[in-house]
């Protein structure tokens, strides 16, 4: 049985999540100034992806098993951040951070996506 390769759909998904993202942020960018304004986020792309039932696997016994269940993060507290004054609660130099994660996000892909482009093309030029 043959199965699919999904990497440029997975690619797609994860463009169409950054662009959200990026949007997101830049509604909190442009409501800074908005009185009562809560900044947004959206839910991280691990749990979009879980809704979707695929899970990683191995192909091959040289492959990497991963260690442990989770990747440990450091969650920055809500009183780490200064606001400025103003009446609402979003801080700039947390949107601009979240907004250069975007963008090393999305350039990754990109990366990642023309690599296996040029090696799937390679392939078919050698008649592999």
């Amino acid at each position: 049985m043959t199965t699919g390769v999904y990497l440029f759909d997975l690619a797609s998904q994860h463009a169409r999540y950054l662009a959200v993202r990026q949007a997101t942020i830049a509604g909190n960018v442009a409501n800074a100034n908005t009185a009562g304004f809560k900044a947004r986020d959206v839910v991280p792309f691990a749990q979009v992806l879980a809704r979707t039932g695929l899970d990683m696997s191995t192909t091959a016994g040289a492959h990497l098993e991963q260690q442990g269940s989770r990747i440990p993060v450091r969650e920055q507290s809500a009183g780490a951040w200064e606001v400025l004054e103003s009446s609402s609660g979003v801080s700039l130099e947390q949107e601009m951070l979240k907004g250069g994660e975007v963008a090393r996000q999305s350039n990754l892909d990109n990366a990642v996506v023309k690599s296996f482009h040029r090696m799937l093309m390679s392939a078919v030029r050698s008649g592999s």
